[in-house]
């Protein structure tokens, strides 16, 4: 396989035992004020050529695999002829994959036509990543997201709409202390409005070498605490009505794991943050937090 940037390779954590086919290199956004994962990397789409040698390899070698994750950062920004020939070629050399993923955005999304998205599933293109980390439209232009509440609703809600299912990521502690709560009741908002099949809470870490970590050092922005990211958590789960679906806080980077099905888990989720809250379960020792 043509991996470039091998150490910037990213996918989610469901993607685990996935085919890692790089089609494309960097992030098509790259400017959220908290990330760091292609900093310095110029984004670029690979050649059709590397794409299907690189699938031509995968189907003489992967054959135990069932799954199959399009990297980098925003595979669904590939103009709509090449991604669906892609996914054609996928379906023609590894007809035992079930399931293709990307990462998307709003940008990418929203450059799509509703029926071009419904092709894409139609051709195994089953679930999209989006991150929309903040419901908040004030911590959105804060961090540079490139969209506000209203784009990510319509957008996760068109690629709903298109049969492929949508995984979204929100990010706790985002806003900093003074909007904390505030991030919360509005991530619940959007969530609800967009109804996704799964959902997964990150806590935040501050990276060096981002414009959020420059904030915090000159005490621009502040880090709320453990029990406070729990809080958030706890209004965010409060305030997300989903019809079906998991939501999980199991990442690495979170303090206390969580796995639930909505809406069946959602009083059991919160009794036991609760009992977080009030020191009856153990949090995860910063120690073994990461990202």
């Amino acid at each position: 396989m043509h991996y470039e940037n091998m150490e910037r390779l990213i996918r989610p954590p469901s993607e685990a035992y996935s085919i890692l086919l790089q089609a494309t290199v960097g992030c098509s956004h790259n400017k959220c004020t908290f990330c760091r994962a292609y900093k310095g990397c110029r984004f670029k789409i690979k050649s059709d050529d590397i794409i299907m040698e690189d699938i031509a390899y995968a189907a003489k070698h992967f054959r135990h695999a069932r799954r199959l994750f399009i990297c980098d950062g925003d595979a669904l920004i590939i103009p709509h002829k090449r991604l669906l020939n892609i996914l054609k070629e996928i379906e023609k050399q590894l007809p035992w994959i079930n399931r293709v993923g990307v990462y998307a955005n709003s940008k990418s999304i929203d450059l799509k036509k509703e029926e071009e998205l419904e092709e894409l599933c139609d051709h195994g293109l089953k679930i999209a990543y989006m991150g929309l980390e903040t419901g908040d439209d004030v911590t959105l232009k804060n961090i540079n997201k490139g969209a506000d509440s209203d784009k990510m609703i319509r957008m996760g809600s068109k690629i709903r709409k298109s049969g492929i299912k949508l995984s979204i990521t929100v990010l706790l502690g985002i806003a900093g202390r003074q909007r904390s709560q505030i991030h919360a009741r509005e991530t619940g908002r959007v969530l609800s409005a967009i109804d996704p099949e799964f959902v997964g809470a990150l806590s935040l870490m501050i990276v060096p070498g981002t414009p959020m970590f420059d904030d915090y050092n000159s005490g621009k922005f502040e880090l709320i605490e453990p029990d406070e990211m729990l809080k958030e958590l706890r209004t965010i789960i409060a305030d997300t009505h989903m019809t079906r679906g998991l939501f999980h806080a199991n990442h690495a980077s979170n303090y206390l794991p969580i796995k639930a099905r909505f809406p069946k888990d959602k009083d059991s989720t919160l009794a036991l943050i609760d009992d977080a809250l009030a020191g009856r379960v153990k949090l995860k020792p910063e120690w073994l937090r990461g990202l």
